[in-house]
């Protein structure tokens, strides 16, 4: 399973979401494809203020902060 992780360089919450997906990465196995928003602009005007912003192909698991009960019913699905 991959989850993706829309991120910007210098954003804050997108360091700590990171950070926070660690150990659950290490307990599921999952990959983390990060992407910088700014890179595409079509992306950074998708998930502007949303960032950080984690996906499951399309879906959206969460935005801002890691909702890890959401996260645990995904890789739990």
């Amino acid at each position: 399973m991959k989850l993706t992780l829309m991120y910007r360089e210098y954003c804050s919450l997108c360091r700590h979401m990171l950070e926070a997906l660690k150990p659950w990465q290490a307990q599921y196995g999952f990959e983390i494809e990060v992407v910088d928003v700014d890179a595409d602009p079509a992306l950074e005007v998708r998930y502007n203020e949303l960032v950080p912003v984690l996906l499951l192909g399309e879906e959206e698991i969460c935005h801002w902060h890691l909702d890890e009960a959401r996260l645990q019913a995904v890789l739990q699905a």
